[in-house]
């Protein structure tokens, strides 16, 4: 029995493994760099042990510091998590040697499994040789043998870029795995990323729990994942459930995994990989077979056996990864003080008069294995001992901020139920399945999830909410970008997904630019509503779903008024007797215009088809061609530099707060390179130096921000004059890297200067006059009524 589990990770997936620990009466101990001082996860623990300096090299990827550790706070065992070591044989049989349970498969199915060179190898399939490539063999894809989530991959399109993204996945691997192996395999144009879900113990039982469809993804990274796969033909279903077994079975694999394929678009399953570990998006499944994944890799690892079949699936689960980063720049990764992080949940309710659509599954884990020669789990006073992956029943709109959870969603079984036995899934057929599909054996023990001794299903919300931080927390560039996960479950697919995007829509995330617009647009773009997603589908479809949103005008006018109030200019007596210039505030790129009414409230220039309908310090109604839209209005500290605007009409923007007197005079030097993102100079483009000519699109400086790299190029054609960038600095988002200057008629003294000098005259006359304008407003507003 375990008493303590050290997780040797961070962030989100920390605070989702010390979650089932609470629930199983089991102390959680974190560990934590110290950029993670104060963090949430290291807040969730009961026991914390600091891992001294900042980078993953030093810190999470240190397996001897780990399992010191776990021994300095008494743990009796290290959950690894996902990423970092959680595919580290050498770490794992550390953890064993030490005298602790290592929550995962063994040391040697995942050295076999691991490396992905190896991993192919033994399913029959050999990398491709870069020295042989001919454009014939294009495109290939660049990918390290160790570790996953996108680092260290690259798609080569063109021969004479080979080298160079062979030595960016390099280093790219290097730093994000402590491993710089790469290998090249064909890339396969428009394949759908199709996984299945295995569990396993020690005597000879496998679980095979249904597929998952993880297509939506950026730099290899997954964004929208889903349960079941849709519209999956029956072959390929029964293909990759049994050749996820026989992997399985091959490594001897024991405790929770994921088998990876890419299917073609002619219905070929291409076998990608196996993941020694729990997956990102295992969520959806959860919510799917109303099973606790975690609590199941707890119990596996004990020593406790696999009943004879797994829970019955029910419904759809889609799940959505918040990223802080910008998608419209090049996914750069963002950080900064998070305001607010919360989203709205949905509790059960009944339709039509029928029966509550109540969570109510029948997932459980049926206490000891005694039959088999095994010490299971015991049950809690003599009942059945549930496997929930959620807590506790939430009031209707409560937010969720740091994790909810599921109760087992009710509704007709599915066909993805099959318990493997052998190297086939099981002949039998569910009559709710398609002809072909295999089925669960009929014997299994009907108690609800999350429930002890059979007391019925517990009502719990249909949106969870996996996170990392919480509001007041910073995010910041040492590692992975994610936010949180925001997962939807729905009787169907279209009820799951339409959840999922009410919930991303109608919630508040303050602080750094995320990726929340675009998952919404991606939700609800045709592709992927009619389940005829790719891998392909960000490259395609990139710039339609990072368009500038339609609405922030209104949303300007609502910051502008909901300041006017919160500065006391409301209620009667508030309007002047004497004629005035109307009040002018601006935000972003939007100059709004207003003017105070005779009855304390407010009157808008120059916004025709707009009436102001009403305004609090916090909210303003706008009657926007006739219909009347809320917009929630939030500020942050006495001179905030943004302002945030929530509208379920109009959409979520970030305003940028401008100065009403600004400096007239330039401040970047033209040429200069900014830094795009906080981060680490990892190198320079070789023999650089000031006075070097470079071309446009040249690579000069790499950055590494949130464990990826990130190139930055040369404007323009010109001579390099500065470069300030050095490997190793740190430098902050806007910092001077290098300066280009063009070539450029250096005569400049002649009419062009004269009228370029006449052009900035103008301006700051231009300014001037402004500033006197704005002036003579604030002393009439001054003036006594």
């Amino acid at each position: 029995m375990l008493g303590s589990v050290l997780v040797a990770n961070r962030g989100e997936i920390a605070c989702r493994v010390f979650r089932t620990c609470r629930e199983l009466g089991i102390a959680a101990v974190a560990v934590f760099s110290d950029a993670d001082e104060g963090a949430l996860h290291v807040r969730e623990a009961d026991t914390a042990v600091r891992l001294p300096g900042a980078a993953p090299s030093e810190t999470y990827l240190r397996g001897d510091l780990i399992v010191k550790a776990a021994l300095a706070a008494g743990a009796d065992a290290v959950h690894p998590g996902y990423g970092f070591l959680s595919e580290n044989a050498d770490f794992a049989r550390a953890v064993e040697d030490a005298g602790l349970v290592w929550i995962g498969p063994p040391p040697a199915a995942i050295e076999a499994m691991a490396s992905k060179t190896r991993a192919k190898e033994l399913m029959g399939f050999a990398p491709l040789d870069p020295a042989s490539l001919t454009e014939g063999d294009l495109p290939v894809l660049v990918k390290a043998a160790a570790g996953g989530g996108g680092r260290g991959m690259r798609i080569v399109r063109e021969l004479p870029l080979l080298e160079r993204e062979l030595a960016a996945a390099r280093a790219e691997a290097e730093s994000a795995f402590g491993d710089g192996e790469v290998f090249v395999e064909p890339y396969v144009e428009r394949g759908r990323h199709v996984e299945v879900q295995i569990a396993a113990d020690a005597f000879g039982t496998v679980w095979a729990l249904g597929t998952r469809d993880c297509s939506l993804q950026r730099r290899h990274q997954k964004v929208i994942e889903e349960c079941p796969a849709p519209g999956l033909p029956d072959g390929v279903f029964g293909e990759v459930r049994g050749s996820a077994a026989r992997v399985a079975r091959t490594v001897g694999y024991r405790g929770v995994g994921t088998v990876e394929f890419l299917v073609s678009p002619e219905g070929r399953a291409h076998f990608l990989e196996m993941n020694t570990r729990l997956q990102v998006e295992h969520p959806v499944t959860e919510a799917v077979y109303g099973i606790d994944l975690v609590a199941l890799q707890l119990r596996l690892a004990e020593g406790a056996a696999l009943p004879d079949a797994p829970p019955a699936p029910h419904g759809h689960a889609v799940e959505a990864r918040l990223y802080a980063e910008d998608p419209g720049r090049g996914w750069t990764p963002t950080s900064g003080a998070l305001h607010a992080l919360s989203f709205p949940t949905r509790p059960p309710s009944s339709v039509g008069g029928s029966a509550p659509d109540t969570p109510g599954g029948s997932a459980a884990w049926p206490g000891p294995a005694a039959a088999r020669g095994a010490g299971g789990a015991p049950a809690a006073d003599g009942g059945v001992a549930g496997l929930s992956a959620g807590s506790a029943s939430r009031a209707p709109g409560a937010a969720v901020s740091a994790g909810g959870g599921f109760g087992t969603p009710g509704g007709p079984a599915g066909p993805e139920n099959a318990a493997v036995g052998g190297d086939d899934a099981s002949a039998a057929v569910d009559a709710h399945a398609p002809a072909g599909r295999p089925a669960a054996p009929a014997a299994r023990v009907p108690v609800a999830a999350g429930v002890v001794g059979g007391e019925g299903p517990a009502a719990l919300p249909w949106v969870r909410v996996d996170a990392g931080y919480a509001a007041g927390d910073a995010v910041g560039v040492h590692y992975d970008a994610m936010v949180a996960k925001v997962i939807a479950w729905g009787a169907t697919r279209e009820e799951a997904v339409r959840r999922l995007a009410d919930a991303l829509r109608r919630g508040r995330v303050h602080g750094p630019v995320t990726n929340r617009e675009m998952l919404v647009r991606s939700l609800e773009h045709p592709e992927f509503r009619e389940g005829r997603m790719d891998t392909g589908f960000y490259e395609r479809h990139l710039a339609e779903l990072t368009a500038p949103a339609g609405g922030e005008r209104h949303a300007a006018v609502a910051a502008a008024l909901a300041d006017a109030a919160r500065r006391g200019g409301t209620g009667p007596g508030a309007w002047r007797n004497l004629p005035s210039q109307p009040q002018t505030k601006t935000y972003g790129e939007h100059t709004v215009r207003y003017r105070r009414t005779r009855d304390g409230g407010y009157a808008l220039v120059d916004e025709p088809g707009v009436r102001v309908a009403g305004v609090t310090p916090r909210t303003v109604w706008l009657e926007i061609d006739g219909v009347v839209r809320r917009h929630d209005v939030s500020v942050y500290g006495a001179a905030p530099e943004r302002v945030y605007v929530d509208s379920v009409g109009t959409g979520s923007h970030s305003l940028l707060v401008r100065p009403r007197f600004p400096d007239p005079q330039d401040r970047t030097e033209p040429g200069s390179l900014l830094a795009p993102m906080p981060g680490t100079v990892v190198r320079v483009g070789e023999g650089l130096m000031a006075g070097a000519r470079v071309r446009a699109g040249q690579p000069l400086v790499w950055l590494e921000a949130m464990k990826m790299e990130h190139r930055v190029d040369a404007p323009a054609s010109g001579t390099l004059t500065a470069l300030h960038a050095v490997p190793g600095r740190q430098v902050e988002v806007g910092e001077l890297l290098a300066v280009v200057d063009e070539a450029r008629d250096d005569a400049g003294t002649g009419a062009e200067g004269g009228a370029e000098a006449g052009v900035k005259a103008e301006a700051k006359a231009d300014v001037k006059a402004d500033i006197q304008d704005d002036i003579q407003d604030d002393i009439q507003e001054d003036e006594p009524s």
